[in-house]
């Protein structure tokens, strides 16, 4: 609890996150409600790469799980609802959604994730990777004027909503350690590797998949009360 990471790059980021609030918030198009995403974002990015979550995914492959998460579904969203400015191209919802879902298998390649943990910057890279595809996706998905198409949006929210749950899948049911480097580092913490992973697939599969599922329920039955009342 007392491991606290105030590294250049993850300081840097959150420094960055609250400058571009700050921006925001002084032009024009600034709001209160943009001032609450930014807080959201910048406090995700504290949550995951200051907070002792940061060290706890070193021992913890389950806490590495959660730590995507938090990327995925809290930080990724929050930027897109503070930087609406900043625009993606329509077109780019298939493509963000790819690149996304390809960014998600990786980190959970064994091999892949080895090179991310024996080095730095494949660390980060890959982490601003995660970050920038998941910020297109939810730009294009939390988009106001993408009303007509509601339901290649939902169709995109359930599919990463399946990958999730179909990694969650794999990493509960798989009877070997996928991950070698926690090994040595789960015992201390009273749960065994195997179970960690065990974990770790659970949260991909509950907390990861479920709310996806509900959202893309939500929007098409927006779509289809829209159509009814037309």
């Amino acid at each position: 609890m007392s491991d606290w990471n105030f590294d250049l790059i993850p300081v840097g980021l959150v420094l960055l996150v609250l400058m571009g609030g700050v921006w925001t918030h002084n032009s024009r198009a600034g709001s209160w409600q943009r001032d609450v995403f930014v807080s959201i974002a910048a406090s995700g990015l504290v949550v995951a790469f200051i907070s002792p979550l940061c060290a706890l995914t070193v021992a913890l492959f389950s806490a590495r799980s959660l730590h995507h998460l938090v990327l995925i579904c809290m930080i990724a969203p929050a930027l897109a609802l503070s930087f609406r400015r900043l625009r993606f191209p329509d077109k780019a919802g298939g493509l963000s959604f790819a690149a996304l879902s390809l960014m998600l298998w990786a980190w959970h390649v064994p091999v892949i994730y080895s090179a991310a943990w024996d080095s730095h910057a494949v660390y980060w890279a890959m982490q601003f990777a995660l970050i920038g595809t998941a910020w297109a996706f939810w730009s294009v998905v939390l988009r106001q004027e993408a009303g007509s198409a509601r339901l290649g949006i939902a169709l995109m929210l359930a599919g990463l909503a399946g990958q999730m749950g179909l990694i969650g899948a794999i990493l509960t049911f798989s009877g070997n350690v996928l991950y070698t480097e926690h090994i040595l580092l789960t015992d201390v913490f009273g749960i065994s590797a195997l179970g960690d992973q065990q974990l770790a697939g659970l949260l991909m599969w509950v907390p990861g998949m479920i709310p996806l599922g509900i959202f893309a329920a939500l929007i098409l039955r927006r779509g289809w009360r829209e159509v009814s009342a037309a």
